[in-house]
């Protein structure tokens, strides 16, 4: 059994919720959660109660973000080599530019 632990609010989190998704889903899901710069747990916390996900930019984000922009490119080589484009690309490259936005808004103190 895993441990106890508290959320920032000082409450217990002790029910589980789980669901399935599509390998494509997940990785989706992975995707928006390593450049977020939090848990899944917290993420998956965050959108269910449909609160704004704040990215605090940090080393971790910032190789997410490197990682997954280095994944876009890898596709857009692909495209240019006469495939198509997926929704799931377009989906990607607008997450990472509303979180690279945000970080500067937040770095500018706009």
């Amino acid at each position: 059994m895993s441990a106890k632990n508290l959320d920032r609010h000082n409450r217990w989190r002790s029910k589980t919720i789980a669901f399935r998704m599509s390998p494509q889903e997940a990785d989706v899901l992975d995707s928006n959660v390593r450049i977020s710069g939090l848990t899944k747990q917290d993420y998956l916390c965050a959108r269910a109660l449909q609160q704004q996900i704040t990215v605090v930019g940090n080393p971790r984000v910032y190789k997410a973000l490197r990682n997954e922009l280095a994944a876009v490119l890898d596709e857009l080589k692909r495209i240019e080599a006469g495939a198509g484009v997926h929704d799931d690309l377009l989906d990607r490259i607008e997450q990472i530019n509303t979180t690279l936005y945000g970080m500067k808004e937040r770095k500018d103190g706009i």
